[in-house]
This record gives structure tokens, sequence and C-alpha cells, in this order.
């Protein structure tokens, strides 16, 4: 993964290892490098017999008979005992309950310093680039804010500057008009909410040349700020349908149905309608959004730098900046770096 010229995996990790410093959503997804020569069978073996339990499995079928799939499942996961099952060696001796530990958002900086002076992709070669991820504390996608924070997502929108716009571009969401075509030199800046079944992060990511690390990340905090202000109706109206039009295109492919099912009885022991989802995008405010921005703003900041990061602001000075009026980093400050 670390030779690829695409950086958003690392980042995805490191963002993680920020909010969730040392547990649960926190912990290396990507197996990392010096535990590649440990891993031996038993480990590979213990592993789905620690976390591959009937209780946190969902089998799921679309476009299949509904006595067809019990049949199968009654061959292939009652009758059939799995391999690890049927030969105890195989797995690791000892008794491993599943862990059932709750996400603890810590917030925090994590930051790789990495040459992308000379990174390639194909025959074109890539921008000189440094990367920086900001997050902060969301919800849970079984909170209450859920729907809202959908919206909020689409409503900031974004992409890369590279991008002639077309439908689905989010040309008219607020990094695009705020940010990308505002400043020449941004190369990207995209907003995501990570949802999970006990916490979430919203984040920004955004990206420009090491020289610009200072602006770029004073331009993402006043964004930050400005979603608990002034919302105009035509911006909510937008995101409102853009959210309902994905979702009902999504749900035109089977693949995405059958994802769909798994993963909501997986989370919740059933399935909502899809006019369930519909009604409550509908019924989203600006006071909602104003609401749950606001309460964002008062969680402790996730950041993850990658690159050249000698232009990087303190972690303090971006604390700061979220926390003041207007979203401006402080042009001096004498603080320690936590990371």
């Amino acid at each position: 993964m670390d030779i690829r010229p695409e950086q958003e995996p690392i980042l995805l990790e490191m963002i993680h290892a920020a909010a969730y410093r040392d547990n649960t959503l926190g912990l290396p997804k990507v197996c990392p490098q010096e535990n590649v020569t440990m891993i031996d069978q038993s480990i590979i073996y213990t592993f789905p017999n620690s976390h591959y339990d009937p209780s946190r499995m969902v089998l799921a079928g679309v476009g299949v008979e509904h006595e067809a799939l019990v049949e199968c499942a009654q061959k292939h996961f009652v009758e059939k005992k799995p391999i690890w099952v049927q030969d105890n060696s195989l797995v690791l001796p000892g008794r491993r309950d599943i862990d059932r530990s709750l996400a603890q958002y810590t917030g925090g900086m994590v930051k790789v310093e990495k040459d992308l002076s000379d990174v390639s992709l194909g025959p074109n070669p890539m921008p000189e680039l440094a990367h920086i991820v900001l997050g902060l504390e969301s919800g849970s996608h079984q909170h209450e804010d859920f729907v809202a924070l959908c919206v909020l997502s689409m409503m900031m929108g974004g992409g890369g500057s590279f991008s002639a716009g077309g439908p689905g571009k989010g040309m008219y969401t607020r990094l695009y008009t705020n940010a990308l075509n505002r400043y020449h030199w941004m190369h990207n800046a995209t907003a995501y909410n990570h949802a999970y079944a006990d916490s979430g992060v919203f984040c920004i990511h955004a990206a420009s040349h090491p020289s610009q690390l200072r602006e770029l990340v004073d331009v993402i905090t006043r964004e930050f700020v400005a979603m608990a202000g002034i919302i105009e109706d035509s911006e909510l109206a937008r995101a409102k349908k853009q959210l309902q039009s994905m979702l009902l295109m999504n749900l035109e492919s089977r693949p995405v149905v059958f994802e769909d099912i798994g993963r909501q009885v997986l989370a919740t022991g059933k399935r909502k309608r899809t006019e369930e989802f519909i009604d409550k995008i509908r019924s989203i405010t600006a006071e909602d959004i104003q609401r749950v921005a606001s309460r964002m703003l008062k969680t402790k900041p996730s950041v993850a730098a990658l690159g050249d990061l000698r232009k990087l602001p303190e972690y303090q000075s971006i604390e700061s900046a979220l926390s003041s009026a207007d979203g401006k980093l402080p042009r001096r400050g004498r603080f320690s770096v936590f990371h």
C-alpha cells in the first residue's frame, strides 16, 4: 500500500488512528508491515474462530427464493461445521471471547513525513502534494442526527480541482464554491462522514502543494466553523434532493440492495423501507444542520497529515481556530504539538 500513488487508504487509517487513539476503530485495518512475517496458519484460522460468530453474521439474498436460501443456510452453516471447529489443532489454544468494546473518541494528531515529490500515476506524474484530513466526532449510524449528518456531508460535498463538473460532481457544494473555485492552489477538498455502530467521525480531506499547507488548513477550519452559521434555503434544498436522488439510484442496483439488506439487519435487526429514509431527509431543517455542526465543533479535532509537513500548523492552533468565531488560525502562538 505504501508504494501506491493514491494516498487515500493511508489517510483513512491515519484519521481513525487520530480519532480513536489505540482503541477499537483506531486500530490498524491494514496489517502493519512488521506483523506480516508473524502471521501463520494458526493465526489465520483463529481469527474467524474468534470473530465469525452466528450473532455477528447475516445471510442476505436478493432475487432468490426464501426457501432455497434457508436450505442453503441449513446445509452450509448448520450441518457443515467450519474446518477450524472440526480440527481444534488448527487454532491457537485458549478461549477468546469476542471483543465487544465500545469506541472511545479521543481526538489528536497523527502525522507522517513522506516524500511525495516523485509520485506517478501511469505515464502522468502527479503534482507534489501535502495532504490533510481534519475530523470531528459526529455520531453512530443509529444516532438521531445521522440523517442530518448525511445531508450536511452532501451540502459540503467537494471533489478535485481537475474535475470538469457535470451531473453528480457537486459543483454547487460549499467546498467547490468556497474553496476549490476560490483558491487555485487547492488540488482537492472532499467531505466524508464515517459512521459506525457506536461512534462516527465527520472529516474533510484536502490537498495542496506543501508550500500552501498552512493556508489550506486555514480554509478548511473556516469551512468547519461556517457549517454552524447561516445556511441558505437553496443549498439545503439542493443537498437534500441530491441525497434522495443518490439513495434511489443506488438502490436500482441489486448488489447495492443486497449489501443494504445485510448491513441494516446486522446493525438494527431489521430493514427500513426506502420511503422512511426519503421522508427523514425531507424533514431536515437548517436548524438541524446548525445543531449537529455546533455539537461537533465542541469535540476535540482529529488531524491526519501526510507529505512535506514543514508548513503544518500546530495541533493547538487548529483546535483554537475551530473554537473561534471566524475559524481562522492564530497568527502567532507558542504551542507544543500533540502527536
